[in-house]
């Protein structure tokens, strides 16, 4: 049966069917989205809650604990983290892959409802979710900065304005906000002053809550017309607060302006946030899990005019980062990476073939099989991202090689004489078989990998089901418009004069066809030494997989670094804003920072730096990162660790450095005592850089003990002395103000000299139930101590997260295997260990990545089995798999780098790719045997002689076809040069050796296959 024979007899209709695969697809082209990877996000939802002044104790057992115990029984829950800190508690939960975002929301929801309950009544703000990873990069900052406007001005233009309207767009997950300076009237009172007038702390509080009121007053609906009843009850500036009378004594008024001071301030005069220097208001956009990265910039990027339009001039609008723009530098260049490939692949054609017809015609397979590839992609959902163009950009090489071999064998019957008709029927009936099997057992490599689960099975399934779509679409191209084109436009070799520069390239081939069959005649005579040589490579490979080193995601320069700052724990704010101006002092000045932002708050400080483009410095972010740690280790006080963000964000907690390393355990007291000691230990390691952790248990804290007895007898409540202390030392809200377009807070507190002192705490004065003020001292005994700035959870357990970063040369496996030592001998039995975020993705998906591997090849077993029917011949084509591996991860050690994601990637396509040779020479041998009765050994040194052209043409065709990504060309081309080098390497040696290692094996393989025959079978096949 001839596949091909319609399509050769029928030009029109094959030519229409690949105009419909040609509009089809840049069609598709038109619509894909475009994004810098695949959907690899984890569905994350965080939720949060807060209770004003309350200690981080008092948040993980009143607040956190009631909702993770709601919470953890959702379905599809994959982690559980938690950390709650003074006032605030933050929960984020990790869904499964396949989990509906959207679905799990609403679980959330009623998660949250059950919980309510057994929360306390006077929540600050009660618990609420949003669709986000807190891990997870923002998209796009922007800040606002005015050199003369005060910042809470230029607040209320970010938060009412911008973020708002940003927070509303289709896929923004939240609009977070550094250094927010949002408006507040801020009551500071002077505890002499009260003392003096003997006035409670609560009295205050209550004299400025029934002094700013807005409630309904009503309607007088008189007989002919109706009014509505306005009252001016609500103060909305400090000057407005400050007659309000608090109480009286001896017959006259106490104001509260005679109590302390009644300032126009902001809700958190705790933070700060700068950018490039300059004070400013910094937004941070983070998207949803799930969307599309540069879509969402273009919708938010919509509103920027309209934004500028609608602020004052001296308010300036700066886009401090763009991340689309990142990933669309890199698409731009993997574009270029493509079409370089198509070029490479063409000449390589046309050097071989030295016509131009000759040329044109296989080439043709090369964008039809790459745009019919779209219309693929965009029925399956895909987006045009990183692993998608690289899939098309390696399937380059090989989808040419169907109609190449088609091609090549035309031509050889064309060289015989034949008219090209003639040898478009002969050429297509006898290989087209060979190119079904090479197209079958090519796709057969990705059948394991689209059953495969966790980030590297999400981010391999785009790249298997992409470059199988482009290889079906070869295969059919191959039989069907090569063979149609060949017979119609194909000239005899004779007819054609030939100049020198033909004839040179046509002697220089000539020679080296020689040159391998007089080398293949002396490797059939020494088979037994041939054969040792073949177990030798496959021991030594076995042996290179058990020592190469490993590693997840290639460091990748994107143009950006993100840092956090570390102080002492109990650092007043002040001294927290210097040491953060003193490190981005050091950042200014550096020259390969093109701009950054810089905040603080109550979790310490931050850092976003942009880098300059890669043309205009000389450094890689690697090398300005580690640049960075020795000049920011100098400045005193501070602890400043900077991250190379990769593109995938794994996990949903935030930590100063990349990897994480989580202790669990019961008792929190030798928790955290084991954490301390391994974390010490772990500084020690060479490996490791930036060790740190979130075990913040020192904090200075002061101690008040109430005396409840004696309190109970002077007519006071345990309830009374935590609101006193609550009101003078929270920044309690204790009244609201309510502006057309916004919400404002008004806080009551000490004065700021007295906050400082723990000694005020004995000026504090509480009014009994007899109306006695009772000083706080009386009841209560004041001593310093310390305890938590925050307690962390994970899956409801006491937990602390070392972080840490590598140092450069340094494989995340080979640190893996060091820290799982040390944590056995240094920590006791109760504490459990696991490693979370990208350590753990690197865990579960390389666990089995062997496994995968061998079950790679039994797929392809199978396939050629059920194709050859035969157990043998499938073992004869795969003989070359050692020599492609050997070589593979001999060049990735010599140039240093380690068997990461994209290296695997490379290794997995080597297995598609070598056996390609072994099946051209064996198809070519099994026909000889079959029609002319040739002896096994002389067969197949026939088929290795008669295909080297074609093999020879393949192999250069996928060389070159991975040659632009092995150099690492283009932005970001240096993580995905690791997935080039391992196919580069892999092809050059299996090149090399299979050619003459297929043939002997072969051999080896018929003499097996007459030992295991019945005698009867044996003596049959004599006789004939």
């Amino acid at each position: 049966m001839n596949i091909a024979e319609l399509f050769i007899r029928r030009p029109i209709m094959t030519s229409l069917i690949m105009t419909a695969i040609l509009i089809f697809g840049v069609v598709s082209y038109q619509l894909l989205p475009v994004n810098d990877l695949p959907n690899v996000d984890f569905p994350t939802i965080q939720v949060n809650a807060s209770l004003s002044g309350a200690n981080p104790d008092t948040m993980a057992s009143a607040v956190a604990i009631p909702l993770e115990n709601q919470l953890s029984t959702i379905a599809g829950v994959d982690s559980m983290t938690s950390s709650s800190g003074i006032g605030s508690t933050s929960i984020t939960l990790q869904f499964a892959l396949d989990r509906d975002i959207d679905a799990a929301a609403q679980d959330v929801q009623a998660a949250i409802s059950l919980a309510t309950r057994q929360l306390p009544d006077d929540m600050t703000t009660p618990p609420s979710f949003r669709k986000v990873n807190p891990a997870d990069q923002p998209i796009l900052f922007l800040a606002l900065s005015s050199p003369t406007l005060p910042l809470s001005t230029v607040d209320e233009y970010a938060q009412t304005l911008i973020a708002r309207r940003i927070s509303t767009i289709s896929g923004v997950a939240q609009v977070n906000i550094y250094g927010s300076q949002k408006f507040a009237v801020r009551v500071q009172l002077d505890p002499k002053a009260l003392a003096s007038r003997k006035i409670g702390i609560d009295e205050v509080a209550a004299a400025i809550n029934n002094a700013n009121v807005n409630l309904p007053t009503g309607v007088i609906d008189g007989a002919k017309q109706a009014f509505t009843i306005e009252s001016k009850g609500q103060l909305f500036k400090a000057a407005e607060y400050r007659d309000i009378i608090v109480a009286y004594r001896d017959g006259s008024p106490v104001r509260l302006q005679e109590l302390g001071q009644v300032i126009d301030s902001v809700e958190n005069n705790r933070s700060a946030g700068w950018y490039n220097n300059t004070r400013a208001i910094v937004l941070a956009i983070q998207r949803q899990p799930g969307t599309n990265t540069i879509e969402v910039v273009d919708n938010v990027k919509k509103f920027l005019p309209s934004f500028r339009d609608q602020i004052p001039a001296s308010v300036e609008l700066h886009v401090l980062f763009d991340r689309s723009q990142l990933i669309r530098e890199s698409m731009h260049d993997v574009k270029f990476t493509l079409i370089l490939t198509i070029g490479l692949v063409i000449l390589v054609i046309f050097l071989f073939l030295r016509n131009l017809s000759a040329t044109i015609i296989p080439s043709l397979a090369v964008p039809l099989s790459i745009v019919g590839t779209f219309s693929v992609m965009m029925v399956m959902g895909f987006s045009l991202n990183n692993i998608s163009m690289m899939a098309l950009t390696l399937s380059v090489g090989f989808v040419v090689d169907d109609a190449i071999v088609m091609l090549e064998n035309i031509v050889r019957h064309m060289e015989k004489g034949e008219t090209a008709m003639e040898a478009a029927f002969k050429g297509s009936r006898e290989i087209g078989f060979t190119i079904i099997s090479m197209t079958v057992s090519l796709v057969a490599v990705f059948i394991p990998v689209l059953f495969m689960g966790g980030i590297l099975g999400r981010l391999l399934h785009e790249f298997a089901v992409t470059i199988s779509a482009a290889i079906l679409v070869s295969g059919l191209v191959s039989l069907t418009l090569t063979p149609m084109l060949c017979s119609r436009f194909l000239k005899p070799p004779k007819t054609s004069e030939h100049g020198r520069l033909y004839l040179l390239f046509e002697r220089f081939f000539d020679g080296v066809r020689r040159l391998y069959e007089r080398s293949l005649r002396q490797v059939l005579n020494y088979r037994r030494t041939t054969l040792a040589v073949i177990f030798l490579i496959t021991f030594v490979t076995g042996w290179l997989f058990t020592i190469i080193p490993t590693g997840f995601l290639p460091v990748e320069d994107t143009g950006r670094l993100n840092g956090s700052t570390e102080m002492a724990q109990g650092t007043s704010f002040e001294e927290m804003k210097r040491h953060q101006e003193s490190v981005s002092a050091i950042v200014a000045a550096d020259p390969n920072i093109d701009g950054f932002m810089s905040s603080i708050g109550k979790g310490g400080g931050r850092l976003f730096l942009r880098l300059k483009p890669r043309e205009e410095r000389a450094l890689s972010a690697e090398e300005i990162l580690q640049e960075f740690r020795v000049k920011l280790s100098k400045v005193p006080g501070v602890q400043t660790f900077l991250r190379n963000i990769p593109s995938i964000q794994i996990g949903g907690m935030f930590t100063k450095s990349l990897y994480q390393f989580t202790l669990q355990g019961q008792d929190m007291d030798e928790l955290y005592g084991a954490a301390e000691e391994l974390q010490g230990k772990l500084k020690d390691l060479p490996e490791l850089q930036d060790v740190t952790s979130d075990l913040l248990i020192r904090n200075p804290q002061v101690q008040v003990e109430i005396n409840r007895d004696k309190a109970s007898a002077l007519g006071l409540s345990v309830m009374q002395v935590e609101n006193a202390l609550s009101y003078a030392y929270s920044s309690r809200q204790v009244s609201s103000i309510y502006a057309p377009t916004n919400q404002y807070q008004v806080i009551l507190e000490l004065d700021p000299k007295y906050q400082g002192d723990p000694a005020a705490l004995s000026m504090l004065y509480i009014r009994a139930k007899s109306g006695q003020l009772i000083p706080l001292d009386t009841i209560a005994a004041l001593s310093k101590t310390i305890g938590p700035l925050t307690v962390n959870h994970l899956g409801q357990l006491p937990a602390v997260t070392i972080s840490f970063n590598l140092r450069p040369g340094v494989a995340l496996g080979d640190a893996m295997v060091l820290i799982r030592s040390l944590s056995t001998e240094v920590l006791p039995a109760t504490v459990s260990t696991s490693f979370q975020g990208t350590a753990q993705a690197f865990q579960s998906s390389f666990a089995g990545s062997q496994i995968l591997l061998l079950l790679a090849v039994f797929v392809i077993y199978i396939v050629l089995g059920v194709l050859y029917e035969s157990y043998i011949h499938p073992i004869t084509i795969l003989s070359g798999l050692p020599a492609a591996g050997f070589g593979a991860l001999i060049t990735l050690m010599i140039f240093g780098s380690d068997l990461n994601l994209y290296g695997f990637v490379g290794i997995i396509m080597l297995i598609g790719i070598v056996k390609k040779n072994a099946i051209m020479m064996i198809d070519f041998a099994l026909e000889a045997e079959r029609k002319e009765g040739k002896a096994p050994i002389d067969a197949i040194f026939e088929g290795a002689v008669v295909r080297f052209r074609p093999i020879m043409m393949t192999t250069m065709s996928a060389l070159m076809g991975t040659l632009p990504i092995a150099l690492g060309f283009g932005a970001g081309g240096e993580s995905r040069q690791p997935l080039g080098l391992a196919v580069v390497g892999g092809l050059l040696s299996s090149q090399l050796l299979t050619l003459y290692i297929t043939p002997v094996v072969y051999y080896y393989m018929d003499v097996l296959l007459n030992w295991v025959r019945p005698r009867k079978d044996r003596q049959t096949i004599s006789a004939k």
